[in-house]
């Protein structure tokens, strides 16, 4: 699909709309490095807190990357969007101080439902972890249209 500049721009307001309102993202210190319509990128360095009793990353917290990297892409075309379901496959081990990228893209989106796959890597290039998530539209807009 062909998106316009008007559709980047408003991919744009809607992931700042969210990611304002959004503190669970904003603790973790996570940052949209990019997004457009139906895709997004996300990073986050894991901290201290985010390291499991095995001295690697949470599971926990690396599905909420993956988790808040599909949110913004599939509030991006400014319908809003919940998740229905969601499931992640652990690759490989991270460590503490390493930047996780998650990478979400748009796989499906028909009527009201769509689905989002979201690849999350390591700096080295490494998966960490492989998330599918299903949304499904509800009332409203993210931001006035």
């Amino acid at each position: 699909m062909t998106t316009t500049a008007h559709d980047d721009e408003l991919a744009r307001r809607c992931g700042a709309a969210i990611f304002k309102r959004d503190r669970a993202s904003q603790a973790a210190g996570m940052r949209i490095d990019a997004i457009a319509p139906g895709y997004a990128r996300v990073s986050m360095r894991l901290l201290p807190a985010m390291i499991n009793g095995h001295l690697t990353a949470h599971g926990g917290a690396v599905f909420t990357l993956a988790d808040s990297a599909f949110a913004f892409a599939c509030n991006s075309r400014n319908v809003l969007s919940v998740a229905q379901h969601c499931s992640i496959t652990y690759v490989t081990p991270a460590s503490e101080g390493e930047l996780l990228v998650a990478e979400a893209r748009e796989a499906n989106l028909n009527g009201r439902f769509g689905i989002y796959d979201v690849t999350v890597t390591a700096e080295d290039g490494r998966i960490v972890a492989i998330f599918r998530g299903h949304s499904a539209a509800v009332r409203g807009t993210v931001v006035p249209q």
